[in-house]
């Protein structure tokens, strides 16, 4: 243990309601959960080729019906929200076999749901008796703790990863194959093995460094093994002894780069100190009198007043509220104001004068 109270970095063995009681309240600031599903099959399953489908058929995946798997969901979730901060966020994954039954319960219990996300398999498993639809996708439910609440999300991350466009919600990501599937004796080493690639972005999307992030079903350890490269801390609860085992070794051949903030972390623009228009004149970037144009092309233009408002056709106000007036909607006015560069002759956005303050000031790195 340390100062936090918590097993940082390590996977503990036991179950995983009996070891969540022992964590500290509201100490963890995002929760990963990879619950059984119920798939409850009832019988083999069998390829044309007449070679036998490694399905999942453990002990730890059998419940005697509904009900009882209704309990044992509820009593984790109401576990992970006792030791989840206020700020923080739990991922829940599953198929259709359990994943309406999670969410209804969760709902129930408080959770306030911020996405569900679609992973599209790229290569799923086919449906080899021809009876139904392959498929193809499994669901994640992203939720919050306490509804309204300011939680981590790195957008701008995020929208990096997507070669700058928005991340949407249908997430296409292979299955676990090749190298990085974990095998004992030429077998699966676990029966339900995620990609990283998923949870990197479950990871990246909603924490940071230095963050805490509790996996109740550790399984084979991918959690502990993203949250390493990522440099959070994480901690693994699995029954299972091999299973435990399989993950520590796993993790344990990891050597991560280090850290430093220039590579793993990415202030967010709201973090960024809040700069007033009337600084840009203050510091001489901008001048009264200058004339500033609404968009990037078109004639509208507002003069800047000393004092750090606009005038545009006797109404006065500032960036916002007269690009607001103008827009009629909601204004950003550093993104739709745009100044006449010296040098070049071009337009170009105000917030390149802002990130220019900021640089100045020793604020942060211009764009």
């Amino acid at each position: 243990m340390n100062e936090t109270g918590l097993p940082l970095d390590q996977i503990i063995q036991g179950d995983c309601l009996e070891v969540l009681e022992t964590l500290p309240e509201r100490s963890v600031d995002l929760v990963f959960a990879d619950p059984p599903y119920n798939l409850q099959l009832q019988e083999q399953l069998w390829r044309p080729n007449n070679t036998r489908v490694d399905g999942v058929d453990d002990d730890w995946d059998h419940f005697s019906g509904l009900e009882e798997y209704d309990r044992f969901t509820r009593g984790w979730l109401t576990a992970c929200r006792r030791v989840l901060k206020d700020t923080g966020t739990l991922w829940v994954i599953g198929s259709y076999h359990n994943i309406y039954r999670v969410g209804a319960i969760l709902m129930e219990l408080g959770f306030w749901i911020l996405n569900d996300i679609i992973w599209v398999k790229t290569n799923p498993m086919p449906n080899f008796r021809g009876v139904r639809f392959t498929n193809a996708h499994e669901t994640l439910i992203w939720a919050q703790k306490v509804k309204g609440k300011r939680y981590t999300f790195n957008h701008q991350a995020m929208k990096a990863l997507n070669d700058d466009l928005q991340m949407r919600s249908d997430w296409e990501l292979p299955l676990c194959t090749g190298k990085e599937r974990v095998r004992l004796n030429g077998a699966k080493a676990h029966s339900t093995q995620k990609p990283e690639a998923l949870l990197y972005r479950v990871i990246q999307s909603s924490s940071n460094p230095g963050d805490v992030i509790l996996d109740p079903f550790f399984g084979s350890g991918t959690t502990g093994a993203v949250a390493k490269k990522l440099h959070r801390h994480w901690i693994g609860i699995e029954r299972e002894a091999k299973y435990v085992q399989v993950a520590q070794e796993r993790i344990n051949l990891i050597q991560p780069e280090p850290f430093t903030e220039a590579v793993f972390t990415f202030p967010t623009k709201r973090d960024q100190p809040r700069v007033p228009f009337g600084a840009l004149l203050e510091a001489g970037l901008i001048q009264p009198g200058q004339q500033l144009y609404f968009g990037k092309t078109g004639s509208l233009s507002a003069t800047v007043l000393a004092n750090g408002h606009l005038s545009y056709n006797g109404a006065t106000g500032s960036i916002h509220r007269l690009g607001s007036e103008l827009l009629h909607a909601p204004c950003n006015g550093w993104k739709h104001w745009y100044y006449v560069d010296e040098v070049t002759g071009s337009r170009l956005m105000l917030d390149t004068l802002r990130q220019q303050y900021l640089a100045q000031a020793g604020l942060t790195t211009a764009e």
